[in-house]
């Protein structure tokens, strides 16, 4: 890992390199070879449809398919959820009933009403009415990228959820995405992936419907396709690689840290920084993970991406570290100081903040509650995680009475006048007559 240090006069700029390499705009300027590739799969997949996706999903996954199997059927869905071990249902049953609370608990969804004389001004909320999940199937499968992403959806009330996810597994999706759509009561699932499936749920095929947002993560294909189609549909975000920081000063223990590091890592491609005041716990961390390495199965691929992606960043002092973390504004931000009640309130950009030395961050990832969707590459200053809200849109709702407007119309006149829009003037002058 590099050894950066930050300075009372301002950062390296080694630090300034690290904090680029992995925002949207670095990424999106690494990937122009990629753009052409992309824009031709979605052209294709809006001319030719299930023909293309077809094509595709052969020429990517290495799997045939016709438009008759695209879909899984229901009855595949049961039979993977009649697989799987009691413990592993019990386990995805645990964390769909922390999801739902935390969502149910922060789903903002009343009729606001301002009323004066002659006015009321409210806000309608309704929720998106389709909405398409990209759930990644590459290495290992992901079912709690299915829980995070469509239990929200599901509090907020939309009517029908499309669930996309490559067929790396015999030729179809793994069992445990099968087994979470089926608890889930989501029986529209296609096994496909790849910027063909975000074209399809954007664009729409013979087979597939097109949706009004597309949310979850993938590759760097997957998320140009989602970048490239925003406006035709919603996206939750561009997102790039895993990462976690951890804040830590000499009272925390190297072997949490060192394991939170390595556990964002393992994603491959996943980053992992420490920032600490003290030199002897980063030179400790250094330790222990050079330890936890030799029992990972992941070992290699997580060692590159802490060589490639990962720091051990040493500041003058803990306000400095504060400072650093917030110029990063990281996915995960792992507090594990003495008073972490007290730094969580300095700590302004993160995706998601686990506090104390116990709360590791695999509890965000599985069964606490908040989804784990969240924002990456510093994007963490702007957008939040994915939550009931994302999947809940608002619509204005004014009325006004004849007095009303007429006690208005004149600022209307004079901006209708200056902006040279006099159909517009008319269109409230005719009721005053």
């Amino acid at each position: 890992m590099q050894k950066l240090y930050t300075y009372k006069n301002g950062f390296s700029e080694a630090f300034r390199h690290l904090r680029t390499q992995l925002e949207p705009i670095e990424l999106w300027f690494r990937s122009k070879d990629k753009i052409s590739a992309v824009e031709n799969v979605i052209e294709r997949i809006y001319h030719h449809h299930d023909d293309a996706l077809c094509e595709f999903t052969e020429k990517f996954d290495n799997v045939r398919l016709s438009s008759d199997n695209i879909a899984v059927s229901k009855d595949e869905l049961k039979a993977a959820y009649e697989q799987i071990e009691r413990s592993m249902i019990d386990s995805i049953q645990l964390a769909i009933e922390n999801v739902t609370k935390y969502q149910q608990h922060i789903k903002v969804y009343q009729q606001d009403v301002l009323k004066q004389a002659g006015v009321e001004l409210r806000t309608w909320y309704q929720p998106i009415e389709r909405v398409g999940i990209c759930v990644p199937g590459a290495s290992a499968p992901l079912p709690s990228t299915v829980i995070m992403s469509a239990v929200p959806a599901k509090v907020a009330g939309v009517k029908e959820i499309a669930i996309v996810s490559p067929p790396r597994h015999k030729g179809s999706i793994h069992p445990l995405i099968l087994a979470c759509c089926y608890m889930l009561d989501i029986t529209e699932v296609y096994r496909i992936g790849g910027a063909q499936a975000v074209a399809a749920l954007a664009i729409g095929t013979e087979t597939i419907k097109p949706v009004h947002k597309i949310v979850g993560p993938g590759n760097i294909y997957v998320q140009l396709a989602k970048k490239i189609l925003f406006g035709a549909v919603d996206i939750d975000s561009f997102a790039g690689p895993s990462e976690i920081v951890v804040l830590a000063d000499e009272a925390a223990n190297p072997k949490f840290v060192a394991a939170d590091l390595l556990g964002q890592a393992e994603h491959d491609p996943g980053s992992g920084i420490l920032v600490t005041d003290s030199e002897s716990l980063a030179q400790a961390v250094e330790r222990e993970i050079d330890n936890l390495l030799k029992e990972l199965p992941r070992a290699e691929q997580a060692k590159r991406c802490l060589e490639e992606y990962g720091a051990l960043i040493i500041a003058d002092n803990i306000d400095s570290a504060i400072d650093v973390v917030n110029k990063l504004a990281p996915e995960h931000l792992s507090i594990q100081t003495e008073n972490f009640e007290q730094t969580i309130s300095k700590c302004k950009t993160a995706g998601a903040i686990f506090a104390g030395p116990y709360t590791s961050e695999a509890l965000g990832d599985y069964v606490a509650g908040p989804s784990h969707v969240l924002p990456t590459g510093g994007t963490a200053k702007f957008f939040s995680p994915l939550n009931v809200m994302d999947f809940i849109r608002h619509t204005s709702v004014i009325r006004y009475d004849k007095d009303a407007l007429a006690k208005v119309y004149p600022a209307i006149k004079n901006f209708t006048e200056a902006e040279q829009l006099i159909a517009h003037q008319k269109s409230a002058s005719i009721r005053l007559e």
